[in-house]
């Protein structure tokens, strides 16, 4: 039996986490002076650490203004976009480089496919209280579409595919309450549910007047066009 260094199993261990950010969700939302609902139903709440500290992160937040640049508007605006629907880097250039070479705007094309995933898609339904919460799920194997398992939050569902939570997920509590506070944020209009079913049905594309995010789409196609 090979025993492993103390400090060689550290840095293997360091090594599996550098792909996913492990920090606090509400540091994003104060780096981006935006709210970008990353913890459900508590960015709702008192408790909202970018209501109470509405500043950068940081020992120096409250003084930092920088430099404004094309450069530095374009790659913030990126990160947001990447933070709000939880994609890593490679996954988010590879969701551009599918919008330029599909017909139509790159910039609304790039975030139909943001959209159209199937972590996403569950949250708009109102089945988890945030993006990370139905990616979890997801991973957890608590939904079905078109009666089939599918594990795979990037997973693109399509119009007229049909959503459901597994029969056994059904009495979940995360999922009860998460049912009970999407009122908040509302469902969109080309998503159908039947609360009583636990599911729903992509009726149709959303369009871009519909997104009501503040995201400029297209200063991001400008960094990825350089």
């Amino acid at each position: 039996m090979v025993v492993v260094p103390r400090r060689e199993e550290g840095y293997k261990r360091k090594e599996a986490v550098l792909a996913r950010y492990i920090g606090s969700s509400c540091r994003l939302c104060r780096r981006e002076n935006l709210k970008l609902f990353l913890k459900g139903d508590r960015c709702y709440s008192d408790k909202c650490s970018f209501e109470r500290r509405a500043y950068a992160p940081g020992q120096h937040g409250q003084k930092r203004s920088g430099r404004y640049s094309d450069y530095k508007a374009q790659l913030r605006e990126k990160q947001k976009v990447k933070r709000i629907y939880g994609t890593l880097e490679k996954q988010f250039r590879g969701y551009y480089y599918r919008a330029d070479k599909k017909k139509g705007i790159t910039g609304t094309n790039l975030l139909l496919f943001l959209e159209c995933r199937l972590d996403n898609i569950i949250y708009r339904m109102g089945l988890a209280s945030s993006r990370n919460q139905a990616r979890q799920m997801v991973r957890h194997n608590h939904f079905l579409v078109n009666s089939r398992k599918v594990n795979i939050p990037s997973y693109q569902v399509k119009v007229g595919d049909v959503v459901e939570v597994k029969e056994k997920s059904r009495k979940s509590s995360r999922i009860l309450e998460a049912m009970e506070t999407v009122v908040r944020r509302g469902i969109p209009d080309w998503i159908s549910v039947e609360k009583e079913k636990f599911r729903g049905v992509l009726t149709g594309m959303p369009n871009r007047e519909g997104l009501t995010m503040p995201i400029h789409e297209q200063l991001i196609v400008e960094l990825y066009s350089k």
